[in-house]
């Protein structure tokens, strides 16, 4: 191995353990700052093992956490790859040293308060660590392996999962607390989408427009990357048309506006979602 691959695997290794650390401080302020203090159940692995805590409070919350993920780690073992086993089991260690350490209170009276904290640290933390080769173990695992085999977003899935867990603790908290944590769980899967997609979450835009070849020109210029040209024809008129076909990041979303107010003001724009784009170039690929 060169000396020039040696400097790059160690940056690497540096920027996963720096990503896994702070993300699992993020969630462990959350989970010993706000959860715990509320007595609020969460979703997930970590919710059971909250449930549990709170049950036999003589025994620690990452005792439950260890044992529940045993099974889960064979799974990211046997479908998502080594790679992903082996960071996830650094993730999983720097977690629950986490949770033992860090415990910062945080004075919140108003509970709706600490429902939307808890669920923006758990939600940015859980973000910033499935940013990395790897994971903090736990229900993250599943929405991994979801994410790679049929392109259900992370917080969808966390939502889910963690929707059944509150269920099942219905019947051993009361309802005013399932209300702050169902707050918690929503603010958390909103978040964690927002943190790990960021700005490159990706938008379909469609342009109908006469001045499309100048157009066509201008936005190959700015964002160096492929359109599609998409030949129609118009319903009323049946005049031959030319459709603009094109996946840009949210980030760039403002600029090509920009471009078509310049080019043609008359041109007929739609922005529409992506569930999920495939592409070495311009797509989410997933690097687990």
């Amino acid at each position: 191995m060169s000396d020039q691959t040696w400097v790059k695997s160690g940056k690497s290794l540096f920027k996963n353990i720096l990503l896994l650390t702070l993300g699992s401080c993020l969630s462990a302020l959350s989970i010993n700052g706000i959860l715990i203090p509320n007595h609020f159940p969460s979703g997930g692995i970590t919710g059971l093992s909250l449930l549990l805590h709170y049950e036999f409070p003589q025994l620690p919350f990452v005792l439950f956490y260890l044992l529940f993920n045993i099974p889960l780690f064979a799974v990211a073992w046997r479908y998502v790859g080594r790679r992903f086993f082996l960071y996830s089991l650094l993730g999983f260690t720097t977690f629950s040293v986490a949770v033992h350490f860090v415990h910062v209170p945080i004075p919140l009276d108003d509970k709706i308060l600490g429902a939307l904290m808890a669920g923006i640290l758990s939600g940015t933390g859980l973000g910033i660590i499935l940013k990395s080769y790897g994971s903090s173990g736990g229900t993250d695992i599943l929405s991994v392996l979801l994410l790679k085999r049929f392109s259900i977003r992370l917080g969808n899935t966390a939502l889910a999962l963690n929707a059944l867990v509150v269920a099942l603790s219905f019947v051993l908290a009361p309802l005013d607390t399932l209300l702050y944590t169902i707050i918690f769980l929503y603010v958390n899967a909103k978040v964690l989408n927002l943190v790990f997609m960021g700005m490159s979450h990706r938008k379909i835009v469609l342009i109908i427009s006469e001045q499309w070849e100048c157009l066509s020109e201008r936005m190959l210029k700015e964002f160096k990357r492929g359109l599609t040209i998409i030949h129609g024809e118009g319903a009323y008129s049946h005049k031959d048309e030319k459709i603009l076909y094109a996946v840009i990041t949210l980030r760039d979303l403002g600029r090509a506006k920009d471009i078509i107010r310049d080019v043609d003001p008359k041109a007929f724009v739609v922005v529409t979602e992506t569930l999920d784009v495939m592409n070495p170039r311009v797509g989410n690929q997933p690097h687990w």
